[in-house]
């Protein structure tokens, strides 16, 4: 998938889901719980507006090297805080699509410049957000000579069986389409079985195939 990494960058999408963009007095909602509004009389703006906002994901996500290697698409949902003071805490992904993208799109959020707070009452408060953040790369095939070369390693499950690379291959043949990974994850060897321990990589990875 690496030949489409520039591509990539220039077709990040970013599709934002705030609450309360239709707001008003009467649509006051707050969680007992943790003092966290979902709709308030005035809500938080990030610095130069949703435009900006959306032009700041673009320049500063990063598709993850090993979701490119293997061409994994979707959108990861995260949740976050716009606290009284305008700071992005509380950053949560609440869905997975594997290969490092909950962790990317968590991290470009952490760094976000202050906003404006959200008011409520002549007050500033704290404010609920929710935006999803898309990962788009062209589908192709993934080659396993492609995979062997990188810096990671990988561990296949296929029809609920796990199998090493050179296993996978003899099953799936020399490739595979991207759109036949159903998760990336990483693998942790809980076994410690020795059919299954990679040396000389930077991480190994579980790819769950949809076969």
């Amino acid at each position: 998938m690496k030949p489409y990494y520039l591509v990539v960058i220039i077709m990040f999408m970013c599709h934002f889901a705030f609450a309360g963009t239709s707001m008003n007095t009467d649509t006051v909602k707050k969680t007992r719980s943790t003092g966290v509004f979902t709709s308030v009389e005035q809500v938080p703006e990030f610095p130069g507006g949703l435009p900006a906002f959306a032009n700041y994901i673009s320049r500063n996500l990063k598709y993850p090297d090993i979701a490119r290697l293997i061409g994994i698409n979707g959108s990861v949902v995260v949740t976050f805080v716009v606290d009284s003071i305008g700071r992005v805490t509380n950053v949560t992904p609440i869905n997975c699509i594997g290969a490092g993208c909950e962790a990317e799109a968590a991290t470009v959020l952490e760094r976000s410049p202050r906003w404006k707070p959200g008011i409520q009452d002549g007050r500033f408060v704290r404010v609920q957000y929710s935006v999803p953040i898309h990962f788009s790369i062209p589908a192709g095939k993934v080659t396993f000579k492609d995979l062997q070369k990188s810096a990671y390693g990988f561990i296949f499950e296929i029809n609920h069986q796990l199998y090493t690379l050179e296993e996978a291959q003899t099953v799936l043949g020399k490739s595979f389409q991207s759109t036949d990974v159903e998760i990336a994850e990483p693998f942790y060897n809980y076994d410690n079985n020795e059919k299954f321990k990679i040396a000389g990589k930077n991480e190994i990875y579980l790819l769950k195939m949809k076969l």
